[in-house]
């Protein structure tokens, strides 16, 4: 894989990594929860995020950088007292923060389980997405993961992926409303997704090592 671009600030991109040598990154459900509460911790000041899914040796996402203005934005949102002194914001990498996360994430992995090394096959890999109609497609290829890997016989059953939030109205960190609008709304967003994805429409949106 040839040296990839820097994550811009305010686009869309599909991210993705697997295990080295194609090896579990997941061995637990606790793992996945962790993981999710990582990402959170490491990703969320830097980026929204539409949709993703867990396996168990790789994971997808679809996320859009926020711009250094959002980024702001969303540090002084995260402010409980806001009598107190705001400290000087200074914008993160997002790049570095989805290292990070990796990182992060590695660490906890080697310590259960008494490795050590790299877990994630490096670097990371990024996709710009840039109109609507690929962001439908990826949305819908993210979720379908499991069911193509042959994981489980049907995706909506998968509790590791975003698509069980779009099937209800509970409070979620994703962009849901943005995603249905994307499809015309909930209904189209499910008819969509009963479809399997033809290889060649998704060719833009992997590397081809991938």
């Amino acid at each position: 894989m040839s040296k990839p671009i820097p994550l811009e600030y305010g686009k869309y991109y599909h991210i993705f990594s697997r295990g080295i040598n194609r090896a579990n990154i997941f061995f637990s459900e606790r793992n996945y929860r962790f993981f999710m509460r990582r990402y959170a911790y490491y990703v969320e000041p830097v980026a929204d995020t539409y949709a993703y899914c867990l396996l168990r040796n790789h994971f997808h996402v679809l996320a859009r950088t926020r711009t250094v203005e959002e980024q702001e934005a969303w540090y002084d949102s995260q402010i409980l007292r806001p009598t107190e002194p705001r400290r000087a914001f200074a914008p993160k990498n997002p790049s570095q923060q989805l290292g990070n996360l990796l990182n992060s994430y590695t660490k906890a992995i080697n310590e259960a389980h008494g490795r050590t090394g790299s877990l994630f096959q490096h670097p990371f890999g990024r996709v710009e997405v840039t109109s609507v109609v690929y962001l439908r497609i990826l949305v819908t290829y993210i979720h379908q993961n499991p069911q193509r890997h042959r994981l489980i016989d049907d995706f909506r059953a998968w509790p590791y992926s975003s698509y069980g939030a779009f099937q209800t109205t509970k409070r979620t960190r994703l962009k849901r409303d943005e995603v249905l609008d994307w499809f015309s709304g909930s209904v189209a967003f499910e008819m969509v997704h009963e479809s399997p994805i033809d290889e060649a429409t998704l060719a833009p949106l992997l590397l081809d090592d991938f």
